[in-house]
């Protein structure tokens, strides 16, 4: 049986075991990795799928920004990565743990929601779209139709121009 957990609750060596797995040890020189820099994941909002005593997938969320032009930042909380061992992968894993981090974020996040991902994915089964971040930009390159976001808790979703970037 599969169960989620606060991922605070993991061994940190752990969950990079993990997503040298299911990403490759070339991670960090992702985008992703450049708009979180120097922050810790948000522990409220980061779950871990354990399958007797062993982890199988994890989800972490980040305290990041929207720095405007005129500087006013608006806080956001960035998704990801969603991550499942790759021979678990297509088992629900992954479906689980974004639904138990959008439960938690419906009544616990600071601010809206936002990632980089599969808008028809993450679209179909979780409400995120891009159709407030298209003014937005990243300290790095990115698709834009895969930069998505979710108003959750009562938070908007900032519409101006802006960088994102770690809070």
């Amino acid at each position: 049986m599969v169960e989620l957990l606060p991922l605070s609750n993991i061994e940190p060596q752990a969950v990079e075991d993990l997503l040298d797995l299911a990403f490759g040890t070339d991670r960090f020189g992702r985008t992703a990795y450049r708009i979180r820099a120097g922050v810790d994941a948000v522990p409220a909002l980061s779950f871990a799928a354990v399958e007797d005593d062993v982890l199988i997938g994890t989800i972490q969320c980040w305290p990041v920004a929207h720095r405007a032009a005129d500087g006013t930042a608006t806080p956001l909380v960035m998704v990801g990565p969603v991550a499942v061992r790759p021979d678990v992968q297509r088992g629900g894993h992954g479906r689980a743990l974004m639904a138990r981090m959008l439960d938690a974020a419906e009544t616990g996040a600071d601010s809206a929601l936002m990632m980089i991902g599969d808008p028809e994915y993450y679209g179909r089964f979780f409400g995120f779209d891009a159709g407030m971040t298209g003014a937005w930009d990243l300290p790095g390159p990115f698709e834009r139709r895969r930069l998505l976001a979710r108003a959750v808790n009562g938070h908007g979703l900032p519409t101006s121009a802006g960088m994102i970037g770690p809070r």
